[in-house]
């Protein structure tokens, strides 16, 4: 074999040795990166102490930030994330959403420029009446416009911020339908993503809310997004000053979903049917289920039962308060993980 031979078979050679190396890569490049769920957090305030319920302190916000972009992450937009899970199109591993509800003056004070600095996207839903009462407390469509301007997704939480089951459908739709209006006439469109103030939803409102023209909608109950989960009542990872740690955000950051079927009951609103008889299916190929545990507002821990190898019934021993109330199912996942399904009702007052 002459010299160029050598050369040119030790040249084949190499760049097969590549195209192999490449290939292995790219093929555990996407069994680690591909992912069908995301995890969606929530804020309202920013640095205002003297409302601990609704707030995070500054040096939780910047703790969780430097979490965000420790390279565990990949922030999306959630315009995004919800086009993903509807068309079926893969998330990168630990995709994250933020979202900030409210519109408080000190989103814009604060959150903004934390948030612009780090270059992460963001969507900010607004009820527009606070905003056009110029209150101080809330933002000014100005700001707002000059989020929107650069790039930050602008959502709606309604006009006057209801208990929207309480309403009536005619009531809701005008809630919806002044909200737009305003959002027009300040912004020129209207959002494609809807939140429910203090995450309360009912099966109608959740239809009205479809029906109107919104892409998706969220609440404000814990779980991870996926595409098995209703794109009209989307969990999302609530932070506050008492549930604001860095080991918490990791836990949320890190969150599985728990596929599930059969959901009952498919309504959050319970009228007449509390306590629930809650149960589901959960999908093929989630092993491990014996150690699923659920837990309940009031209730602590709850008892869970197997019916066959899929079907998991949760067992309330009292009737929830009126108002809202959660339950929580959470197990262990694969990579030291959790899988994590939530949903939260709401009980209406009785007369």
């Amino acid at each position: 074999m002459t010299t160029g031979s050598v050369n040119r078979a030790g040249h084949a050679v190499r760049r097969l040795a590549c195209l192999v190396v490449l290939g292995a890569w790219m093929v555990g490049a996407g069994a680690a990166h591909a992912a069908d769920s995301a995890v969606v957090v929530m804020y309202h305030r920013f640095g205002e102490g003297q409302y601990p319920s609704t707030n995070i302190r500054l040096d939780q916000f910047e703790a969780h930030l430097a979490e965000i972009q420790s390279g565990l992450y990949t922030v999306l937009p959630l315009a995004e994330i919800v086009r993903r899970i509807r068309v079926g199109e893969p998330l990168p591993e630990r995709t994250l959403g933020i979202s900030i509800d409210d519109a408080y003056r000190s989103v814009y004070a604060e959150a903004w420029p934390r948030l612009r600095e780090a270059g992460l996207p963001f969507t900010l839903f607004v009820a527009t009446d606070a905003v056009d009462a110029g209150g101080a407390n809330f933002m000014t469509w100005d700001q707002i416009r000059e989020l929107a301007a650069a790039g930050v997704t602008i959502g709606s939480q309604t006009a006057s911020h209801p208990h929207m089951p309480d309403l009536s459908p005619e009531r809701n739709r005008a809630e919806i339908e002044k909200s737009n209006a305003r959002f027009e006439a300040e912004l020129g469109r209207k959002p494609k993503l809807f939140a429910y103030p203090f995450g309360e939803a009912s099966r109608a409102v959740m239809d009205l809310v479809a029906e109107t023209g919104f892409a998706a909608a969220f609440g404000q109950h814990s779980g991870v997004a996926h595409r098995t989960a209703d794109r009209f009542y989307l969990p999302r990872f609530a932070f506050n000053e008492a549930f604001g740690d860095l080991q918490r955000f990791r836990l949320a950051g890190g969150a599985l979903p728990l596929p599930i079927a059969d959901l009952a009951p498919n309504d959050p609103m319970l009228a007449g049917n509390n306590p629930p008889a809650f149960g589901f299916t959960v999908a093929e190929g989630v092993g491990g289920l014996d150690s699923l545990r659920c837990f309940a507002s009031g209730q602590s821990r709850t008892r869970v039962e197997h019916l066959g190898d899929r079907r998991i019934e949760v067992r309330l021993t009292e009737p929830f308060a009126p108002g809202r109330a959660r339950i929580n199912c959470t197990m262990p996942g694969p990579g030291g993980r959790w899988r994590w399904y939530g949903v939260q009702f709401y009980i209406p007052k009785k007369g």
